[in-house]
């Protein structure tokens, strides 16, 4: 059996933003049930009942940890049960938290080569001691099985390119840098080495291409990206000048957007992650959040706990 541990669900920044005064930050910072705080994506996944592996590490993943009983040290004076994180792209809200596992503790990062470039060219992760903190390339669509300290994690990872661009903070400026499916940004097939279930993590994609579609036809679960609502919803409220295009992530709505392409491919569960905070179907009394619920979508909450 395969746990997966939601430890957060919103896109950069969380929810309540630290700098937004939108109504919906504003509702969340007065501890509303229907605008649920959430801190930036990530899970964290067990096969074997011990050791744990993150997808991706937010810039709040001390306070995931704290807020994770399963992720608790266990034994003597130092340790952890986390034995690996996998990276699924090179965004500040995808790799800063690495920066929080510093202290010595050995466990192994998994990323695919443009990934691990980037970690590679700024010093400051240099505090990842390499003697107890490998860095593993993951070829994209090559099965890789995850190691861990007892031996096994029982689980394996398949890495794939999906439409997305390269972190904003290595754009040039003024400068458009278009899409790329060359694993600038890539999904992941998490499986179950004993049983070969599987399912799919995916916190940022531009598009559903066809490719994409049959991997994900009759799957049991996917956690798929669920950044806006709409296209130029920040434009439209006032709090951004881009699209969620220009931004590598396609909307929840519309003809192109993830619940329609996404309707008819037999999928078991379906759940929104990596939800930014100008999406009003982070709240749980919108129309929005209704007519995804309504269409078999759920929404991810910090500490949502998912078995397979």
């Amino acid at each position: 059996m395969v746990l997966a541990v939601v430890l957060g669900s919103a896109a950069g920044g969380g929810f309540p933003q630290w700098n937004s005064n939108a109504p919906a930050c504003r509702r969340a910072r007065r501890g509303e049930a229907a605008a649920r705080a959430r801190s930036q994506a990530s899970l964290a996944v067990c096969a074997n009942g011990r050791d744990w592996v993150l997808l991706n590490a937010s810039p709040d993943l001390r306070l995931q940890i704290e807020a994770t009983a399963q992720l608790h040290p266990r034994e003597g004076l130092r340790s952890s049960p986390i034995s690996g994180v996998v990276l699924t792209g090179g965004d500040v809200d995808a790799i800063a938290g690495l920066l929080h596992l510093r202290e010595r503790h050995r466990f192994d990062i998994y990323a695919p080569s443009q990934i691990l470039a980037i970690i590679a060219a700024n010093p400051i992760f240099d505090v990842l001691a390499p003697y107890c903190v490998q860095r593993i390339e993951l070829p994209l669509d090559e099965r890789t099985e995850l190691a861990a300290a007892s031996g096994t994690s029982g689980l394996a990872v398949v890495a794939f390119a999906v439409p997305g661009k390269v972190p904003l903070y290595m754009e040039t400026a003024g400068q458009d840098p278009g899409l790329s499916d060359e694993g600038d940004a890539v999904g992941l097939e998490v499986i179950e080495t004993a049983t070969e279930k599987s399912f799919f993590f995916i916190p940022g994609c531009a598009a559903v291409t066809e490719q994409l579609r049959r991997r994900l036809t009759g799957s049991a679960l996917v956690f798929f990206d669920g950044t806006l609502w709409r296209d130029d919803e920040m434009i439209r409220l006032g709090v951004g000048s881009k699209t969620g295009l220009r931004m590598g992530h396609m909307s929840m709505s519309g003809e192109d957007g993830t619940i329609a392409t996404l309707r008819d491919l037999g999928i078991g569960r379906r759940i929104f992650i990596h939800i930014n905070n100008s999406n009003p179907a982070l709240l749980a009394d919108s129309p929005e959040w209704q007519i995804a619920n309504n269409a078999g979508w759920e929404i991810a909450y910090d500490g949502m706990e998912v078995m397979l």
